[in-house]
């Protein structure tokens, strides 16, 4: 074990996660042409960061302990509030029950707000005696490929524990199936235990929350937060999920316009699109501040679409750009809804992090 500040017993590293970090800062020096002693200077200063996001935020990181049909269940979640609202993962809180919250030496049972399998969050609240500890949200659209980041989580049913890694990439899919939105795979590699922690960058904030691990858990997927604060917003707004819903069928062209070849095939009758005007053969540009240049991007902009919120549609057509005002509803019943997977979906029972505590 590697200690990275505190005491032994309760600030560690699992023994593979510094010496891959600074294998990493060496082969980034080998390629930059550092010396050694560079090499260790950037682990080192890299080494304190991840130190002061794990004392400035470990007290808000929350253990979930709760049963299935199947036993224990035991994963990690945090607070994002100070009235004790946590989040966490679909796997450890969406489905079960007698969830318990155990922060320091607080323990309290703890009730269910939102159980979202699209997205693979889950939020629970409990009723405090005195105001929680808190992690602060940050940007998760300022995340990109080689972006410093740090989970916080209870590997093993150890104590807290933080992890580093990178940004691996930002995936639609994987494995010719696809989420319900983009999520963000780090390149670290949680343990039983860590799924529902926060993924943090260097200042401290969460980005993201841990929904998955792929490749025999050498890394792992993040729901952004931004998703998290949809999923939320729609809880606030309705008491439930409700995806909006537009109403078009889309095709991808081999020919680009306008950096898209996304075009507007059928649009259904008395749907939101066809009362705004939408057309087929438009070629679709953007939805709301998301810009369209495939398929994929139609999933991850539609997952952020709320019933009766207006959102800007600009399209493609006849020479000119054209923007019209959608104003998303429920789907309507009888029409096919776009087959869309909850990350949990994508992995086998073996790489899972939903593994259960052996007695």
């Amino acid at each position: 074990m590697a200690i990275i500040g505190g005491s032994a017993g309760n600030r560690l590293v699992s023994g593979s996660a510094p010496w891959a970090l600074f294998s990493s800062i060496l082969l980034i020096a080998s390629l930059a042409g550092w010396n050694r002693a560079q090499a260790e200077e950037t682990f080192s200063a890299v080494a304190k960061d991840v130190q002061a996001v794990f004392e400035n935020n470990k007290d808000a990181i929350v253990k979930i302990e709760s049963e299935d049909g199947n036993g224990r269940l035991v994963g990690t979640g945090f607070f994002v509030s100070p009235t004790g609202m946590i989040y966490t993962s679909y796997h450890v809180a969406g489905e079960s029950v007698d969830i318990v919250a155990e922060y320091g030496a607080n323990r309290y049972p703890a009730r269910r707000l939102v159980a979202d399998i699209r997205s693979g969050l889950a939020i629970l609240k409990i009723d405090a005696v005195a105001p929680t500890p808190y992690i602060p949200l940050g940007d998760s659209d300022q995340i990109g490929t080689a972006s410093a980041v740090v989970i916080l989580g209870f590997p093993l049913d150890q104590s807290v524990t933080p992890n580093y890694g990178v940004v691996g990439g930002l995936d639609q899919g994987r494995d010719n199936r696809y989420f319900a939105t983009t999520l963000i795979r780090a390149n670290i590699a949680a343990q039983r235990g860590e799924e529902g922690a926060p993924l943090l960058n260097l200042d401290g904030k969460v980005v993201g929350i841990v929904v998955g691990s792929v490749d025999d858990r050498t890394a792992c997927y993040a729901l952004p937060i931004k998703a998290a604060g949809k999923v939320r917003s729609d809880y606030t707004r309705f008491g439930e999920i409700r995806q909006g819903w537009v109403g078009v069928d889309v095709l991808e062209n081999e020919q680009t316009e306008r950096d898209s070849k996304v075009v507007i095939k059928g649009i259904e009758d008395n749907s939101p699109a066809h009362i705004a005007g939408l057309q087929p053969g438009d070629i679709l540009l953007s939805i709301g501040a998301m810009k369209i240049h495939s398929i994929p991007d139609i999933r991850t902009a539609c997952f952020f679409l709320t019933v009766d919120q207006k959102v800007p549609i600009t399209v493609y057509r006849a020479g000119q750009e054209v923007q019209v005002d959608v104003i998303p509803t429920e789907q309507q019943a009888g029409t096919v809804p776009v087959p869309l997977f909850a990350p949990g979906y994508l992995l086998n029972s073996e790489s899972s992090l939903r593994l259960h505590i052996e007695n």
